[in-house]
């Protein structure tokens, strides 16, 4: 019995001993756990931080591509490796709308498309095909003088002037440095002069009790101010600059058209004439369009474009209202600047 009892005893006492494995196992069980969710989140980690690498390459060149495109199509840069020929051609340059310092009649862009143009080895003529009403005396007379220069450079090349609906003032200021010019019967030629216009508005003002208070530094500052009275003084000055211009307008069209010029009382008085006209007068050659001057004149019936476009920083500023400011300037001065129109 004290065996058994011993013995059970024993037992009962070797029990306790064998029950803290069940702690170890949850603690052991516990640890895992949480080694598996730190393993899971530093994957996950590992995986966005990957990800966000290759969108921010994809984007950093995506950006760089663009750079790269505008800026070739804004420096006209050719990806082929050599420059491309032509071949035996026509050289067309297009102006159309008023002669202003911005779009396609501003000098800035005319003078680089004549440059290409008669440097072209490939080029047997240029031909500037314009409708414009007319505008700048200065961006007129800086095409002008290139033109004037490049015909001494090239004097092989002739440059012609192609005219469909009307070519006046401003945009006959530049005709007139051509070799030649080419119209249709009714279109509108001449307008050979100059003004100055604008709007006063000192009665009204005085009829609903508005004064004006300006302040200037120059006893002249205040010249043309549509809000002041026009002085006599100031009208004399005006007039003798006006004069200034319409005598350089007028010798830049009798040296570019010399003899042909049959010159009469009218003809620098501002008026302007049918195409039909214009050529018995001397201000025009012949009836023509561009595809005719190229295929009878030029004998080159391929016509290339040298025409520089608006490329696409030009395009981007406007789009974000980069030229608003220059625009409201803009407006403000054009009524008191000399035009060609």
């Amino acid at each position: 019995m004290s065996d058994n009892t011993s013995e059970n005893g024993g037992n009962n006492a070797e029990k306790p001993a064998s029950a803290p494995p069940a702690p170890v196992k949850a603690t052991v069980t516990a640890s895992n756990w949480e080694r598996e969710v730190l393993e899971k989140l530093v994957f996950a980690t590992l995986k966005e931080q990957k990800a966000a690498r290759r969108w921010g390459i994809f984007f950093k060149a995506a950006t760089l591509l663009v750079i790269v495109v505008g800026l070739s199509a804004y420096l006209d840069i050719s990806w082929t490796g050599s420059e491309e020929t032509l071949g035996r051609h026509t050289a067309l340059i297009e102006i159309e709308g008023a002669i202003e310092s911005e779009g396609s009649g501003a000098a800035s862009v005319v003078i680089p498309a004549l440059n290409k143009a008669f440097s072209d080895s490939g080029s047997v003529a240029v031909v500037m095909h314009i409708n414009s009403p007319g505008g700048s005396p200065v961006q007129a007379g800086m095409i002008v003088d290139e033109m004037v220069r490049l015909r001494k450079g090239y004097p092989a090349k002739p440059l012609y002037v192609v005219v469909d609906e009307i070519c006046a003032s401003g945009c006959y200021y530049i005709a007139a440095g051509a070799d030649r010019i080419y119209v249709n019967k009714a279109s509108i030629i001449g307008s050979i002069g100059v003004l100055m216009d604008g709007f006063g508005f000192t009665g009204i003002m005085e009829k609903v009790g508005v004064e004006r208070r300006l302040l200037t530094a120059g006893e002249n500052k205040g010249f043309m101010d549509p809000f002041s009275p026009l002085t006599e003084k100031h009208k004399q000055y005006a007039q003798t600059m006006l004069n200034e211009i319409h005598q350089q307008f007028i010798q830049v069209v009798r040296s570019g058209r010399g003899k042909r010029l049959k010159e009469s009382p009218d003809m620098f008085s501002g008026l302007f004439w049918t195409g039909a006209k214009s050529i018995d007068m001397g201000l025009a050659d012949a009836f023509g369009t561009v595809d005719s001057v190229a295929r009878d004149v030029v004998k080159a019936e391929d016509i290339i474009d040298y025409t520089q476009h608006e490329g696409l920083p030009e395009r981007v500023l406007k789009k974000f209202g980069a030229a608003m400011g220059a625009g409201a300037v803009k407006s403000a001065l054009d009524n008191v600047k000399p035009s060609l129109r």
